[in-house]
C-alpha cells in the first residue's frame, strides 16, 4: 500500500457480505432475510427508517391489511381494519430492534465502485465524515420519494409548490390547486376540505382514477358533485404565478386563471438509478426498469440487486410493500443456494467512531 488517504480508506473498510441502500420496509426485509441467512449485512439511509412512510399524510390509513405489510413473520396487529400511518412506523421500527439489523441513519450512500472481491460502498455521514463499506455484494432499495415527477411549467419552483402532503390545517382558508386524481390526490383534496381549504382538483383524465380506494370514492365524487370541492378534468396546469394557477383544458384549449395560495403536485415520483447507472445496470428504454431476473432481483451485472419499487420503473404503482416484501427473501435464497463466497479482503476491525 501507498500509504495515501485513499488507501488507509481503503484498510479501515469494514467487509460484509451485503450492504443495502435504502432502510425502508423492502430494505428492511433484506436485511432480516440476511439475518436469517446468517450473511453479515449493513443497511444504509440518508435519512430516518422508513422515512417513506414517515412522508405519508399524517392521518393516513393504509389501502392494505396488517397481514399483507407483516415482514420476517412478525405480527402486526391493529387496533382497526387496515393499519394507519403511525402504526406502521412502530411496527418497522419494531421489526428493526427485534432482529438487531445494523441500520447506519442519516449516512448517504454517495458511490459504489467494483473492487477486488465486490464493491467498496463510500458514505457520508450528517458530522461530514465519509466512510467505506467492502461488500460482497449490494441491494438497491432506495425508492423514490426523492424524485418527485415534475410538471416542467413555469412556477414550479415556487416555494407555494409542493410534492408532499402531511397534514391540512395550514391550509385553513387557503386556496389549494392539488394536481391529480389518484389515491394521494384525492386523500389531500377531501382532507384539505375537511380543514376548511377551497380546493379545486386538476386532473389529465377524464375522471378520477380507477384505483380510487372504493371506501372513500363515494366521499370524493359526493364532494366533486356538490361543487363543495372543484374539479377540472381533462386539463392541466399550464403555469403557476405567487398569487394563480393557468389552468389549460385538454379538449377546448382554452385556459382559466384561478385565484391560488398553494399547489400540491401528487403526480406520483421517478425511481432514482443513480447509483444503478454508475454501476453499468441497464434499463428498459420504454418501462425505465432496471434489467433484471424476477426470481433472484439480480440485475445485469453481478452482485448488484434491487428491492421494492425500484422494479416498476416508471409505473410505481405496481410494487408496493405487499408484493415487494418478499425481494429480501429472493435475493437470500439465491446468495445461500449459488454458496457465493465471502469477501476475499480480512475482517478488519472498523474505526472507534464506527457505528458497525
Amino acid at each position: 500500500m501507498s500509504g495515501s488517504s485513499a488507501d488507509t480508506a481503503v484498510m479501515d473498510a469494514v467487509a460484509v457480505d451485503i450492504a443495502v441502500v435504502g432502510a425502508g420496509p423492502c430494505g428492511l426485509a433484506v436485511g432480516i432475510a440476511a439475518r436469517r441467512a446468517r450473511m453479515s449485512c449493513i443497511l444504509f439511509d440518508r435519512y430516518s427508517v422508513v422515512s417513506s412512510i414517515s412522508r405519508y399524510p399524517t392521518h393516513m390509513t393504509f389501502f392494505s391489511t396488517a397481514e399483507r405489510l407483516e415482514i420476517g413473520a412478525v405480527p402486526f396487529v391493529v387496533v382497526g381494519d387496515k393499519p394507519t400511518r403511525r402504526e406502521a412506523l412502530r411496527y418497522y421500527l419494531r421489526l428493526a430492534r427485534e432482529y438487531e439489523l445494523d441500520v447506519h441513519q442519516y449516512e448517504e450512500v454517495t458511490s459504489i465502485v467494483r473492487a477486488a472481491g465486490g464493491y467498496d460502498v463510500a458514505t457520508l455521514r450528517m458530522d461530514g465524515s465519509t466512510h467505506l463499506v467492502r461488500a460482497a455484494n449490494v441491494v438497491i432499495a432506495s425508492g423514490y420519494f426523492d424524485s418527485p415527477n415534475r410538471l416542467n411549467v413555469p412556477g414550479e419552483d415556487l416555494p407555494k409548490v409542493s410534492h408532499n402532503y402531511r397534514e391540512g390545517h395550514t391550509y385553513y382558508d387557503q386556496d389549494v390547486v392539488v394536481i391529480g386524481g389518484a389515491n394521494s390526490a384525492v386523500d389531500a383534496a377531501l382532507e384539505l376540505y375537511h380543514w376548511g381549504a377551497r380546493v379545486t382538483m386538476v386532473h389529465f383524465g377524464p375522471a378520477l382514477d380507477a384505483n380510487v380506494k372504493p371506501w372513500v370514492r363515494p366521499d370524493i365524487e359526493g364532494r366533486i358533485r356538490d361543487g363543495v370541492i372543484a374539479a377540472r378534468f381533462r386539463s392541466r396546469v399550464a403555469s403557476i404565478s405567487p398569487r394563480s394557477v393557468t389552468v389549460r383544458n385538454e379538449d377546448a384549449g382554452t385556459t382559466e386563471e384561478l385565484p391560488n395560495d398553494w399547489v400540491l403536485a401528487m403526480v406520483g415520483y421517478m425511481p432514482d438509478g443513480v447509483l444503478l447507472r454508475s454501476l453499468g445496470v441497464d434499463f428498459h428504454p420504454t418501462t425505465g426498469i432496471p434489467v433484471h431476473d424476477h426470481e433472484t432481483m439480480q440485475t445485469n451485472v453481478p452482485g448488484v440487486f434491487i428491492a421494492g419499487v425500484l422494479s416498476a420503473g416508471y409505473d410505481a404503482n405496481k410494487v408496493f410493500i405487499e408484493n415487494g416484501r418478499d425481494h429480501g427473501d429472493r435475493i437470500l435464497h439465491h446468495l445461500t443456494s449459488t454458496k457465493v463466497q465471502p469477501p476475499t479482503y480480512p475482517k478488519l476491525i472498523p474505526d472507534s467512531d464506527a457505528r458497525f
